[in-house]
């Protein structure tokens, strides 16, 4: 990689979190008038995030046959998506069956979502700094609304993602497709994502790549910053100043 002009931050794990899954059925159920107490809560929520059904929470312990295609294929479409997530969430016994679709919607929304301490700042000084911003990511819906809620949308450029595309990470025919939304060669551009499969493919275009540990956001304060000091001594690489 030469001079890092351009930045591709994945989504999920990398600028935002999920919440956790109690959080996220705790809010379902508040919604929907019903009465759960907290042990049964935290149960059920254990159960679904053992299902895999929080989308950005942990893969399937154990992965329905029936699901294995949707599953490996679920970024690609938007109907897929809901249904692969819907269907692992049925695998737990819920006290409503609205709430499968409800828990689906809930985590569109930018109440399910926070961003990681640094990347504010982090987006600020890039962007301020006229380095070009994408985001780039594997899902199936539309996060666009998430980052304006949040004000990170203010500092992105170009977004990716790939339900609109029909295609997913690690293919090199995404990262290409955000390289030419940004107007920069692969060379000129760094990924930064949670995951070292996925987002690390970028660098079999020739992006550079640095990984961020998928962490709650109490614990990962600062994981971003690192992005700041390879974009300065790209800068001052190419401008032949010291940075010892």
């Amino acid at each position: 990689m030469t001079t890092v002009k351009g930045v591709l931050f994945d989504f999920s794990g990398t600028l935002m979190r999920m919440e956790s899954a109690e959080s996220w059925l705790r809010a379902v159920v508040d919604a929907s008038g019903t009465t759960l107490d907290d042990a049964r809560t935290a149960r059920l929520a254990a159960a679904l995030e053992r299902a895999g059904a929080l989308p950005g929470g942990p893969s399937p312990a154990e992965l329905p046959g029936e699901l294995a295609e949707l599953w490996a294929l679920r970024d690609r479409d938007a109907a897929r998506h809901r249904e692969v997530y819907t269907g692992l969430a049925r695998r737990v016994p819920l006290p409503r069956p609205e709430w499968y679709d409800a828990l689906y919607d809930r985590h569109m929304t930018a109440e399910a979502w926070s961003p990681y301490p640094d990347a504010a700042e982090v987006l600020a000084r890039l962007h301020g700094g006229g380095t070009r911003i994408g985001v780039l990511s594997n899902i199936g819906w539309d996060l666009r609304p998430v980052l304006r809620a949040h004000g990170l949308d203010r500092y992105v450029d170009r977004y990716v993602l790939s339900f609109e595309h029909g295609v997913q990470k690690p293919d090199p025919k995404l990262f290409a497709i955000a390289c030419e939304a940004l107007d920069l060669a692969p060379s000129d551009v760094l990924m930064v994502g949670d995951d070292r499969t996925a987002d690390g493919g970028a660098t079999a275009l020739g992006c550079g790549y640095l990984p961020v540990d998928h962490l709650p956001v109490d614990r990962r304060p600062d994981g971003l910053r690192p992005v700041l000091d390879l974009v300065g001594r790209s800068a001052a690489d190419e401008h032949g100043t010291s940075h010892s």
